[in-house]
């Protein structure tokens, strides 16, 4: 079935299309040594779950596969691979998705964040999920054409 997404192009199936970044990707790794901690890791081995069930589609990009390679701890690495690699695509960079984190760079976004946000909103994320509240701060006072939440939003927003 196809759908025409919020950007005006189809889409071939209507799964909930999620774009992780690199610190929900690496979340369960994470010493859960805060309640916080903790509920977000379970919460993006949900989602990791959920995708495993063929219930929504991970998004990845070049930018994550590179910001992952550069992650000097074999584990955190090897994890972020296993996770990209369920991926259906990585999304390569454009100019048009070069010109949209200049943009949000512009917007007060660091340029990496702003890149991921311009590949979620390039592959019709409908949600960019992030453990960075300063960034999920920042995309809700923002003009972004994703919803950035945290894991347990996504969980929530999915379960509903």
């Amino acid at each position: 079935m196809k759908e025409t997404s919020r950007a005006g192009s189809e889409r071939e199936d209507s799964s909930v299309r999620i774009y992780l970044d690199l610190c929900a990707i690496q979340r369960p790794l994470d010493t859960a040594n805060q309640i916080r901690i903790a509920l977000e890791a379970e919460a993006v081995l949900g989602i990791l779950a959920l995708l495993d069930a063929g219930q929504i589609e991970l998004l990845s990009s070049a930018a994550l596969a590179y910001e992952a390679e550069q992650n000097p701890v074999p584990l955190r690495r090897e994890h972020a691979r296993a996770v990209l690699a369920k991926a259906r695509e990585e999304l390569q960079l454009s100019e048009n998705i070069r010109a949209r984190a200049e943009q949000l760079v512009a917007l007060g976004f660091q340029a990496l964040d702003a890149l991921h946000l311009a590949f979620a909103e390039a592959g019709e994320a409908d949600y960019f999920c992030t453990c960075d509240d300063r960034l999920t701060r920042r995309a809700q006072q923002t003009a972004v054409r994703v919803k950035v939440v945290s894991p347990l939003d996504v969980i929530r927003e999915i379960e509903r």
